[in-house]
């Protein structure tokens, strides 16, 4: 089981999580907030076509979540799976697409992949983040949510790797030149994690599998990836593996168990 990045942040996001089993393999995209030509440019940057792709899975109705996500599954007829309450908000995009609903705690299968959706605070319709499982590892996944919650700790443990939130250092956010409703709504319960909530989450969540941390989402205005990896470095012991993800490149394939 391995997972790569198209990009990560406020511009765009789109992950990939891929294992293979036998003479099969199954290829899911977690959201895709990019426009078709790039997305398909970003995948060949990981020797990946559209027909490689398995299905994609969409978090919430964001743009830089959703933005490509009903235009590529309509052009390349991949499926579609997102909640109702997304539904709701992009409904009028999604005419010609193969749609699949899907809600908190109820596991969906695609392919070799078991993909558990899980509820986050997030200003949002109905908002969920995933557990990746092949069977073998773990990979979850937390981006977009305001603050930590116990469900959110217990759904992360137990992961062989985690990408993890790192939106903005706090300080940087209050200095910054963002309109104060803006900060407001970044900082706040249902905005975004900072690098101390993200190191929070992860010293409160079972690390006995863990090999591997992405940092992802970060700012590129209200954060460095020098500070997230401080920030993520401080909580975990030595042997597991912290990185960020970017904007531009995201990251290359990423061996879930911890080797690349």
């Amino acid at each position: 089981m391995k997972f790569a990045s198209l990009g990560s942040g406020s511009e765009g996001n789109a992950l990939l999580i891929s294992t293979r089993s036998g003479l099969t393999c199954t290829t899911v995209m977690l959201d895709c907030g990019f426009a078709v030509r790039e997305t398909e440019r970003r995948l060949a940057r990981l020797q990946l076509t559209p027909a490689d792709i398995s299905g994609i899975v969409v978090t919430h109705e964001h743009q830089d979540h959703v933005g490509g996500v009903f235009k590529f599954a309509r052009r390349h007829r991949v499926p579609v799976w997102l909640t109702f309450g997304t539904f709701q908000a992009v409904q009028s995009h999604c005419d010609g697409v193969d749609l699949h609903f899907c809600r908190d705690g109820e596991c969906l299968q695609i392919g070799d992949l078991e993909m558990s959706p899980y509820t986050v605070p997030h200003d949002a319709r109905e908002p969920v983040q995933y557990v990746a499982d092949s069977g073998v590892a773990k990979l979850g996944v937390l981006t977009d949510a305001g603050h930590a919650t116990p469900y959110m700790i217990t759904a992360l443990g137990g992961c062989d790797a985690l990408m993890l939130e790192c939106n903005h250092d706090r300080q940087m956010l209050r200095d910054s030149h963002y309109p104060e409703s803006l900060k407001r709504r970044i900082g706040g319960d249902y905005g975004h994690l900072s690098n101390e909530a993200a190191a929070e989450i992860l010293a409160a969540m079972d690390k006995s599998r863990l090999k591997r941390v992405v940092g992802a989402h970060l700012s590129l205005k209200n954060n460095t990836p020098e500070l997230a990896l401080a920030a993520l470095a401080s909580v975990i012991q030595d042997g597991i593996d912290v990185t960020t993800a970017c904007q531009e490149e995201g990251f290359g394939w990423l061996d879930v168990a911890g080797v690349s």
